[in-house]
């Protein structure tokens, strides 16, 4: 079976950054991370996480 990009259930505002560590297998808090510095830093993180937000779909079991 593929692996399929979901937003995920142990979501703190969107569910974006805990869907991509569940597709990657790796910590949530370091996804998180990495978007707060992504946007602090660069200013580029928000638009890309609003998009992602809207284009992934929902986890199929929580519908």
């Amino acid at each position: 079976m593929s692996k399929r990009l979901y937003l995920s259930e142990d979501k703190k505002l969107g569910g974006v950054c805990g869907g991509l560590a569940e597709y990657f297998d790796v910590d949530p808090t370091i996804v998180r991370i990495l978007c707060l510095i992504a946007f602090f830093a660069y200013g580029g993180g928000l638009l890309p996480y609003i998009i992602c937000w809207i284009l992934i779909p929902k986890h199929p079991a929580s519908l």
